[in-house]
């Protein structure tokens, strides 16, 4: 790539342009094979657990994918942050391995364990070379059935976590966003906050944590996606070898569905730092909605194309009021957000949230242009490839695709459903959507107006 690029330097202003324009297309032509030609099989263990394989012998390297239902949405009452806390402890020994020892016998295998909780799943992520993949499995087993959670391995991580809760808690983007799901989901399992406070984490306890992995790591919650260089057969092997010794069946606690508070809302929180954080959202439509690709389409063009978003050029480029806004949309298992964020200086903080209400009332009573409707259905088409050019993004896009109960088709046929919306199906979802008299507002900083409520 660095003889290429100087090979391009050394020509004219032109052929910089046609020489970049060829780069740029045999890159989308390479990174469009794994999307659409990839094969994913769907295999099944000797014991009965299912995983999506993609097979890729061309390097030795296997990326494993898996998730347990269930998430922070568990942590019981009075212990919010045990799922955050079980995500650090399973590289902390288990069996008869200490936690040196442990990270060690990982170091020495080069491969790769990682875990973190979201509010509906707890995730893990598995690497490792083919040579290795035997004795690295092995230690994956151990962390998920035999975790130690030594004393003082728990307090060692205890005292990370609490640091984490010092630095979060002075973060006013970290602060805007906690508080608006405590207001959006007021007595709902998502008000709580997913990485605890200091007096839940104090009172988490080793038992606390050997009980939530009780509860959600089982096999009936589990969901698996295999991409690298191993077959269906050694595939099958290695799930009953990881996961063949998990319980049959979880213990979740229902989570109800839910949606935002109606009637709109708006938080100020006092922080003194240089710039106020606003984070605003709306209710959104379930994953499986038939409006939800036209509100995907749609928040593309208002606040998730980047410089290219109708956000972006009012609050920025026409008017300067901050360097960056944007929005998205995120459907959770028991609701689905349209969300965005601000950071401006304190005097044009409301300045820009009244831009972005405005802009967001526009788009709901006029609809998108012809224009930016059809940029943001070319972008999320032509870059829906990029999103397979590496093993673990594959494996990562496929585990999402399970756990919303999508099948493999879904991948050939998901470009199709986005060119099959119309402008007018735009502008219809756009005012079932866009609704900002319920838009719910969390600031924090030190606005100029208002009057602040400060944290007790």
């Amino acid at each position: 790539m660095a003889m290429l690029q100087r090979s391009i330097v050394r020509v004219g202003r032109i052929d910089i342009a046609l020489s970049l324009t060829v780069l740029v297309l045999a890159l989308v032509l390479t990174f469009s094979r794994p999307a659409h030609a990839m094969k994913i099989e769907v295999v099944k263990s000797p014991g009965g657990i299912q995983a999506w394989l993609v097979e890729a012998h061309e390097n030795p390297l296997l990326a494993l994918k898996f998730s347990f239902e269930g998430g922070n949405s568990q942590d019981p009452e009075g212990k919010d942050g045990v799922a955050n806390f079980v995500s650090a402890m399973l590289d902390e020994g288990a069996g008869d391995i200490q936690a040196s020892d442990f990270q060690e016998q990982m170091e020495s295998l080069a491969m790769r364990m990682r875990y973190e909780d979201s509010r509906d799943a707890f995730y893990g992520n598995f690497e490792t070379l083919t040579q290795n993949r035997d004795e690295s499995a092995k230690l994956l087993k151990l962390a998920l059935t035999k975790p130690r959670f030594d004393q003082d391995a728990v307090e060692r991580i205890r005292g990370q976590l609490l640091a984490n809760l010092v630095y979060a808690d002075r973060d006013p983007e970290k602060v805007a966003a906690k508080e608006w799901f405590a207001v959006a989901f007021a007595g709902h399992s998502y008000s709580r906050p997913s990485q605890g406070t200091e007096a839940t984490v104090n009172a988490i306890t080793r038992d606390d944590l050997e009980a939530y992995r009780k509860r959600i790591f089982a096999r009936s919650n589990l969901k698996v996606v295999a991409v690298g260089d191993i077959t269906p057969e050694q595939l099958g092997k290695l799930l009953d070898d990881v996961f063949g010794d998990l319980p049959e069946k979880a213990s979740l606690a229902p989570v109800p569905l839910t949606k935002p508070a109606a009637g709109g809302k708006e938080k100020w929180i006092s922080m003194d730092v240089p710039q106020s954080v606003a984070v605003f959202g709306l209710p959104a439509m379930p994953r499986k909605d038939p409006d939800f690709m036209a509100a995907f389409v749609l928040n593309q063009l208002i606040g998730g194309g980047g410089f290219a978003s109708r956000l972006m050029e009012e609050v920025r480029e026409k008017r300067g009021l901050a360097y960056s806004v944007y929005s998205y949309i995120q459907p959770f298992r028991h609701t689905s957000i349209l969300t965005g964020g601000v950071a401006t200086r304190a005097d044009a903080i409301q300045q820009s949230l009244d831009v972005i209400r405005k802009e967001l009332k526009h788009v709901a009573d006029e609809g998108p242009t012809p224009t930016e409707f059809e940029n943001a259905k070319k972008y999320l088409i032509g870059s829906y490839a990029l999103r397979f050019d590496t093993n673990s993004k594959i494996a990562s896009q496929l585990l999402g695709l399970l756990e919303d109960d999508f099948g493999p088709e879904y991948i050939d046929n998901r470009n199709k459903m986005i060119e099959a919306i119309t402008l007018d199906d735009a502008k219809r979802v756009a005012k079932r959507l866009l609704d900002t008299d319920n838009m719910i507002v969390t600031i924090v900083g030190q606005p100029a107006t208002a009057t602040a409520d400060k944290k007790g």
